[in-house]
C-alpha cells in the first residue's frame, strides 16, 4: 500500500482540432497524502475538469501514469478501471445527477447495492449520510421535492456512500446561490474531515479554498502547488 492515494506522474493530455494540436496538461505531477484535502484553482478553460476527469479513471492521459493508492491506473482495460472507480473513488459534480424517480435515500442506497452492499446495510449508511448532511426531513423525498441546495448534498452523500478513498469534486456547489454555496461547502469539508477521506476540489472560490489544507493552481497547462494568497499577491490574475 503505499502512502499516497492520488499521484500523477507527468501527465499530460492532448486534443485534436482539426490540425492544431490544443495542450491542455502539460507533465502534470501531483500527490494526494491520506486525508489530505486540496483545492484545485485555475481559470475557466485551464484543463481543471480534465484534470479531474484523468484522476478519476473517467479518461486516459495521452502520456504519463496515474496511481491510484500504489496501483497503476494508467492503460487498464475497462472492467478494471470500473472496479477501482467503485473501490477507491467519489463523484461529486456541479450538476446533482440525480435519479429522479427515485427519492433521497434510493439515491444513496442504489449505488452501494450495486458495490454488492446487503439492502439493510445500504439504507443504514444513506439514513446515517442524510441525516449527517442536514436532510433527515428530506429523506424520503424525490429530487423535484428538493431545493437545489439539498439536491447537491444528496449527491454529496451518494458520492460518499461505498466509502471511498479520494473523493473528487468538481465545482461542486458552483451552480448555487452563494449562500447555499457556502453552507454546503463547508457541510462537504466537514464531513471528508470527519470520515477521514481524502480529497482533490475544484473551485472558483478562494475564500473556500483557503480553508482546505493546500491548494494547486492550474494555468496554461501547468501545475504549480502554492497557496492562493501568495498567488494572487503577485498580481495574477486567474478570475
Amino acid at each position: 500500500m503505499s502512502n499516497l492515494i492520488l499521484e500523477l506522474k507527468d501527465v499530460c493530455k492532448t486534443f485534436q482540432q482539426g490540425a492544431e494540436q490544443l495542450n491542455v496538461l502539460k507533465n502534470v505531477n501531483l500527490s494526494i497524502k491520506p486525508k489530505e484535502i486540496a483545492a484545485l484553482i485555475g481559470p475557466s478553460g485551464s484543463g481543471k475538469s480534465t484534470l479531474l476527469q484523468i484522476a478519476g479513471l473517467l479518461d486516459e492521459p495521452s502520456s504519463g501514469t496515474v496511481y491510484i493508492d500504489g496501483e497503476k491506473c494508467t492503460g487498464n482495460n475497462d472492467n478494471l478501471q470500473t472496479m477501482l472507480r467503485r473501490n477507491y473513488l467519489g463523484f461529486v459534480y456541479q450538476y446533482h445527477n440525480l435519479l429522479p424517480d427515485f427519492d433521497a435515500a434510493e439515491n444513496v442506497i442504489l449505488p452501494q447495492l450495486i458495490a454488492g452492499t446487503k439492502y439493510k446495510d445500504a439504507r443504514d449508511k444513506a439514513i446515517w449520510l442524510l441525516k449527517r448532511l442536514g436532510l433527515e426531513e428530506r429523506i424520503s423525498h424525490r429530487p423535484a421535492e428538493l431545493s437545489g441546495g439539498e439536491q447537491q448534498r444528496v449527491a454529496i452523500a451518494r458520492a460518499l456512500a461505498n466509502t471511498p478513498k479520494l473523493l473528487l469534486a468538481d465545482e461542486p456547489t458552483g451552480n448555487l446561490d452563494p449562500n447555499t454555496s457556502d453552507n454546503v461547502f463547508l457541510t462537504l469539508l466537514e464531513v471528508v474531515k470527519e470520515t477521514g477521506l481524502s480529497a482533490l476540489i475544484a473551485t472558483h472560490n478562494i475564500d473556500l479554498a483557503h480553508k482546505m489544507d493546500r491548494e494547486v493552481s492550474l494555468k496554461n497547462g501547468k501545475l504549480i502547488d502554492i497557496r492562493a494568497t501568495n498567488f494572487i499577491s503577485k498580481g495574477e490574475n486567474f478570475y
